[in-house]
């Protein structure tokens, strides 16, 4: 662990410099989801040995901890292309059949948000995925025909917030799901030490601690934070991030020390005040937030969850002893 007295050098990591992305490259940088890694690495170990294209990869868990960047490095590992799309942007069954036309042998295709992805194109995959073969009507009528068109073995990856949306079918067709987990704050601290080597800015190790602690669990959000500090850092102490320029960032952004954001704090008062701590029905708790229901059951939900300030009943979602207390605490502070 470095020095919580001294920041950071942008020196310590040269490798890094010449990246144009904060994601990482490989899976000796990418930080967190240790299980996941491990078990990827036998995998494509394995499936190279055979000289096998990897076996259909589905990633799901909440947004923002890796799943894109998960599925260009499996790619990288596998030496291999990817062809990225997204489940909104295929809108005819003729869009799916070009893009798997296109594809060579061992290539990768990524889907992100494959949930989205209309019900009646999503059966063209179904004989791709498991019998790398396409069938295309041709003609209209009494004359249309189908033919059978032979695909190459390719590597389906599908990424998605919400698996539970998935098609039985189209689920079981992939061999490797994996589930993203929150990142603890000291896995945060380490990929926001190595972003702020990439940014060019200093931290102190202390600092990058408190903004893993108020990260949601979420390397995305981390990021962002740490991007925001560096604009109060760089007109306030000459670009060097401390612990006093984190504090005030996280306090303008109204980012309290659970990491919940106005939002957050928003929808767990209403549920107090109007409904009595609950229960109730997420559909009511986007009506009464403003907020539409996919937001609060993919961003906002997930964390609150995690972090014990609701609960989820079969009558729906109650507000905790936690929460109570916690509104109370931060309320009394801010009217400091």
């Amino acid at each position: 662990m470095e020095n919580a007295n001294n920041p950071v050098s942008c020196d310590q990591q040269e490798e890094d410099r010449n990246e144009y992305s904060l994601r990482p490259q490989s899976f000796s940088t990418y930080v967190g989801q240790n299980e996941m890694k491990d078990n990827l690495t036998v995998f494509i170990a394995s499936a190279k040995k055979r000289k096998e294209s990897l076996d259909h990869v589905l990633l799901f868990g909440p947004p923002g901890l890796g799943k894109t960047t998960m599925a260009n490095i499996i790619a990288r590992e596998m030496a291999c292309s990817i062809r990225s799309t997204s489940g909104p942007v295929i809108e005819k069954q003729g869009d799916l059949a070009a893009i798997l036309t296109s594809l060579e042998p061992n290539h990768v295709l990524f889907i992100d948000e494959i949930h989205r992805m209309n019900r009646v194109i999503e059966e063209v995959l179904y004989s791709a995925m498991e019998d790398y073969s396409l069938d295309i009507m041709i003609g209209q009528g009494p004359s249309a025909r189908t033919i059978k068109l032979d695909l190459p073995r390719f590597t389906l990856i599908g990424a998605t917030t919400r698996s539970g949306l998935l098609s039985t079918p189209l689920r079981e067709r992939f061999g490797i799901p994996l589930h993203f987990n929150f990142y603890e704050p000291q896995e945060l601290k380490e990929i926001i030490i190595r972003s702020a080597v990439i940014l060019d800015v200093q931290i102190f190790d202390e600092a990058a601690l408190e903004i893993g602690k108020r990260s949601r669990g979420t390397p995305r959000i981390a990021n962002r934070l740490l991007k925001r500090a560096r604009d109060f850092a760089d007109m306030k102490t000459e670009g060097v991030i401390t612990t006093e320029i984190v504090g005030e960032t996280l306090f303008r952004l109204g980012i309290d020390v659970y990491g919940l954001d106005r939002l957050d704090r928003k929808l767990l008062k209403q549920i107090i005040e109007i409904h009595d701590g609950g229960p109730v029905g997420i559909n009511t708790i986007a009506a009464t937030v403003s907020e539409e229901i996919d937001t609060i059951e993919e961003v906002v939900e997930p964390y609150l969850l995690k972090s014990g300030m609701i609960r989820r009943t079969p009558r729906g979602r109650v507000v905790t002893q936690k929460a109570y207390q916690h509104l109370e605490s931060f309320e009394s502070k801010a009217h400091l």
